[in-house]
């Protein structure tokens, strides 16, 4: 299935938002590639409203960003479906399935929707493509774009008359930095499937909808504005978006990993999405900042492509792996590391501090090593950090030692605080500190 696990959000209410002029004037584009980090962000926050604080960022939610880091993939004909099914890791079957049967007059008189709402729209699934041993290569967020009946015709009063066929065609959102790789890569694998993979970065681009007041938010209470965008009378079973229906038909829908990281769309390159005012609009490192403090790696220049192994970066508790969908490119490892059940490293997310404890910025490159100050071991190595927060790959059992003091090497003076996230299952800690234990009877 594809939401195995779901999490609870914690994120705070919405308090107030920032304007759009003062974000357009002091915040650089984002980019993969941007450096160097430090002086870059150093600039952010001495303009910007926000700070690397959780709730500043919370409190200046709901917020949205463009997400230039990620390129838009299309993927068409008869064979998509089974195509993508024996390539990646999650069960992608449900984006091909028609809308769940009414069971009654009383189900089917509460479907009632808008004309540019369609009835029900599968949510989007995250998956990755690995190495044949099981190495992360490449994450994506594949959706099904809605079919031309269920849009508006040119003068807006009422859904296209014509049928548009049945063949499946697919959306992907990929890391841009790697597109051309990725593209490469996936016909590799196409052999003599009826399938065309093309970029469609020119017509589509990816947005994200995060901070406080977007996850779990009701939008008939916590979102009011929702109602006046193609809510109407019609109801969204499976509570998958926060808002339906632009003149196009495209909607946001619920982030597949986690409840807590808001809502996530591909829309229209030419129109702006649903929600998103002057003033909620926000430059990317925003939601790299969030995203960092939840604990999740996004791409392949966060999670190293070829190295990684999907279970250390928590991919089965992002809805990322079925274990049951049978095979696919590099499962042996993922099943087998899986069944043993103890990962031993996982990414953690962490924030930088002095030694009074308040939070401070370094510029640190990925692959730095996190060291026990009192051993002197290695406990794990950086895989991204924003001013003062960051991720890491750490071996459990000592980052969440009582006592320990983690350390940059060759930084002594700055300490390394980790936290555990809330979305984390009680089992990967329980499982860790039950070894210790009886290690240490």
């Amino acid at each position: 299935m594809i939401s195995p696990h779901h999490f609870p959000s914690r994120c705070g209410p919405n308090k107030r938002t920032i304007t759009h002029s003062q974000l357009k004037q002091t915040m650089p584009r984002y980019s993969p590639r941007s450096l160097p980090l430090r002086s870059l962000f150093s600039r952010l926050l001495q303009h910007s409203p926000l700070s690397t604080s959780a709730s500043r960022l919370t409190d200046a939610g709901p917020l949205a960003s463009r997400l230039s880091s990620r390129a838009v993939l299309r993927f068409s004909g008869p064979d998509t479906a089974k195509y993508l099914q024996n390539l990646l890791t999650n069960d992608i079957l449900p984006l091909t399935q028609s809308p769940p049967q009414a069971s009654d007059d009383t189900d089917r008189a509460s479907y009632i929707s808008t004309p540019n709402v369609a009835l029900y729209r599968p949510p989007p699934v995250y998956a990755a493509l690995l190495t044949p041993q099981g190495r992360f290569l490449y994450d994506l967020f594949l959706y099904r774009p809605p079919p031309v009946e269920e849009m508006l015709d040119r003068s807006g009063s009422g859904p296209m008359k014509e049928e548009s066929d049945r063949e499946v065609t697919l959306l992907a959102d990929v890391d841009n930095e790697f597109v051309d790789e990725i593209l490469s890569t996936l016909k590799r694998y196409r052999l003599r499937s009826k399938v065309e993979i093309e970029n469609a970065s020119d017509d589509f681009s990816c947005w994200q909808r995060f901070g406080g007041g977007v996850s779990n938010a009701n939008p008939s209470s916590e979102e009011p504005e929702a109602s006046s965008i193609g809510w109407g009378t019609g109801v969204d079973r499976a509570a998958e978006s926060s808002a339906q229906g632009t003149e196009h038909g495209w909607q946001w829908f619920t982030d597949p990993r986690l409840d807590s990281l808001g809502f996530r769309g591909i829309f229209p390159s030419n129109t702006t999405p649903p929600l998103v005012e002057a003033d909620k609009e926000t430059d990317e490192w925003n939601y790299v900042l969030w995203r960092l403090m939840i604990g999740i790696a996004e791409g392949s220049s966060e999670i190293p492509k070829g190295e990684a192994i999907p279970l250390e970066y928590n991919f089965a508790g992002l809805n990322a792996i079925s274990f049951d969908k049978g095979c696919y490119v590099g499962q042996e490892l993922i099943a087998r590391t899986h069944h043993r059940g103890v990962i031993r490293k996982r990414l953690t997310p962490f924030r930088l501090v002095d030694a009074n404890g308040e939070e401070v910025e370094e510029a640190t490159s990925p692959g730095s090593e996190i060291m026990d100050d009192e051993s002197g071991k290695k406990i794990g190595t950086v895989n991204k950090v924003l001013g003062s927060k960051g991720i890491g790959l750490l071996k459990i059992e000592e980052a969440f030692k009582p006592a320990t003091r983690l350390i940059l090497k060759n930084i002594e003076d700055l300490k390394i605080e980790v936290i555990r996230p809330d979305w984390w299952p009680a089992e990967w800690i329980q499982v860790h500190d039950q070894q210790h234990v009886a290690a240490s009877t």
